[in-house]
């Protein structure tokens, strides 16, 4: 007779939802209970824990643990696993499938995981981490001096050594000569030079200022007085680096500024105002990388990696990858641009040296490896690395997977994942997601959902319950990413069109949707973002 396998599913979003089905699938489960039962999607499937999901009361889960038997924890979130439950929960007869509070570092302190992929010699953008709003700011106008027409008008402009003197000489030189710099350069080419030699002319001029807090009121002064600067800073400016809060920011910790003023007020919200709380102590300032943006996740125990199949997804907001960055709004598996060749040198260039990296670290890390990629002109390079499944990429994933979750999830903990084969659905898998009005600053909750049981009898559609709740009879809005429609097909059109067949279908008041997921010329975030912390 088969043993059962008592399951706890700690998380309560979409990708938790997708979890849980596949969970329900094995003939081994005994009983599968959920932390999140607010969530519809997962009270169909478990039975309610009814203990409090909080690492100061981490006791209370342990106690619910040994009082039901459960014999496997599944840890979703990044929250949970940066926090140390997966150390607190595992005992000897009890597994828990996520890395420790050591390996997921590795998506919860990015100046710690940029440090251990350096370490590594691991393709990543180059990066400076800062904890200190004037340097980062600083540093980022100093980039703006690489430009080999900002070098050439610079030249013999930095021998004034008064401060004062210096500022209004080097701007009134600036503005004398700034028109040699856009010759032979198309419009657009012209204003962006023309602001990076405006901007650093600036910052030389204040740099004769010792005090940081001194040389800052010198640039704020420039703005404030001078059109010039002023107009430099609300100029577009191509390239400019990336700005992320270091810690976990529920995906809003990733920042791709287009102007100045907006690279200014991003380093001004998360170091200095803390919207992102602790998470914003410390920012990395990393090269802005171009080129399709791909998802690679393996599942490790430690020594033998297993390489799942590549994800696409699609970050920005709006069609066309336009828009703020999101949690994700779409993903299709497998993608296109990953062929055999490809994904042999993400596994010997990047996977394989981070799993030795943290053995070396002395982590035992058993869990998901997520690495976000972006496949430059040299090669693939690492934005991010996550500790965990992501969302919206475990969605099809999972309904792709045909080998039982529970096997393979009970091989990692075990150290024996060398043993499992896994078995994939040939057929392609899209998700779109549907999400609130106001996404993502601020999504408005309580609108009511209406024809989920029609589009989910469309054909190969499963739908996912991220950000939602019963009142009364009623399925209302009650989070940012509301829904995830998943469609199989036997090819990426067909499952497209299956997934937006039933999106169309579902109803509520400010739906919000990508219409470009997975569509040919739309290869996915071409920016260097990286998955929002």
């Amino acid at each position: 007779m088969m043993e059962k396998v008592n399951v706890l599913l700690i998380g309560g979003g979409g990708r938790e939802h997708a979890l849980a089905l596949k969970l329900r699938e094995s003939p081994r489960l005994g009983t599968l209970w959920v932390t999140h039962p607010e969530n519809p999607g997962l009270a169909d499937l478990g039975r309610a824990a009814d203990v409090p999901v909080n690492i100061r009361e981490v006791y209370r889960l342990e106690q619910f643990c040994d009082r039901q038997g459960i014999d496997l924890v599944v840890i979703g979130p990044e929250d949970p696993l940066a926090e140390g439950f997966a150390d607190k929960l595992a005992t000897e007869r009890r597994l828990v499938f996520g890395p420790g509070s050591d390996g997921a570092r590795i998506e919860a302190d990015k100046g710690w995981c940029k440090q251990l992929l350096r370490s590594a010699a691991i393709p990543t953008g180059e990066a400076r981490i800062l904890s200190d709003a004037e340097s980062a700011l600083s540093y980022v106008e100093s980039r703006l001096r690489d430009d080999e027409a900002v070098r050439v008008v610079l030249g013999p402009l930095r021998e004034i050594r008064d401060p004062h003197e210096r500022g209004r000489y080097i701007l009134q030189r600036v503005k004398d000569n700034i028109g040699l710099v856009g010759e032979r350069l198309s419009p657009e080419q012209a204003t962006a030079v023309r602001a990076r030699a405006v901007i650093t002319c600036a910052s030389i001029a204040a740099s004769a200022f010792r005090d940081p807090e001194d040389r800052r009121r010198a640039m704020r002064e420039f703005e404030r007085t001078d059109p010039m600067v002023s107009s430099a800073y609300t100029a577009r400016i191509p390239g400019l680096p990336v700005i992320k809060a270091s810690g976990l920011a529920r995906g809003k910790g990733v920042v791709l500024p287009s102007t100045m003023q907006e690279a200014a007020r991003a380093i001004d919200e998360i170091m200095v105002r803390r919207i992102h709380g602790d998470a914003g102590s410390t920012v990395i300032i990393e090269e802005r990388l171009s080129g399709p943006e791909v998802s690679v996740l393996a599942i490790t125990d430690g020594t033998s990696i297993m390489v799942l199949p590549a994800c696409q997804d699609h970050k920005r907001l709006l069609d066309g990858d336009r828009g703020p960055n999101t949690g994700g709004m779409g993903a299709f598996c497998p993608s296109g641009v990953m062929d055999a060749d490809l994904m042999g040198r993400v596994e010997r260039e990047i996977l394989v040296p981070v799993v030795d990296a943290l053995r070396r670290e002395e982590i035992e890390y058993r869990g998901v490896l997520y690495a976000g990629l972006m496949l430059t002109a040299s090669g693939p390079k690492v934005l991010e690395f996550n500790a965990r499944f992501g969302d919206p990429e475990c969605q099809p994933l999972m309904a792709r997977l045909r080998t039982d979750l529970i096997d393979l999830m009970i091989a990692t903990c075990r150290g024996e994942l060398d043993r499992v084969t896994v078995e994939w659905d040939p057929r392609t898998a899209c998700c779109v997601v549907l999400a609130a009005e106001g996404y993502p600053e601020k999504p408005r909750a309580g609108a009511v959902i209406e024809g989920l049981e029609e589009a989910s009898r469309v054909e190969g559609v499963t739908i996912h319950h991220a950000g939602t709740r019963r009142d009364g009879g009623r399925i209302v809005v009650a989070g940012g990413r509301v829904l995830g429609v998943t469609a199989l097909g036997e090819t990426l059109d067909e499952a497209r069109a299956r997934a937006y067949r039933a999106c169309d279908l579902i109803r509520y008041e400010g739906k919000t949707l990508r219409r470009d997921i997975g569509q040919p010329g739309v290869p996915g975030d071409r920016t260097g973002a990286g998955t929002p912390a």
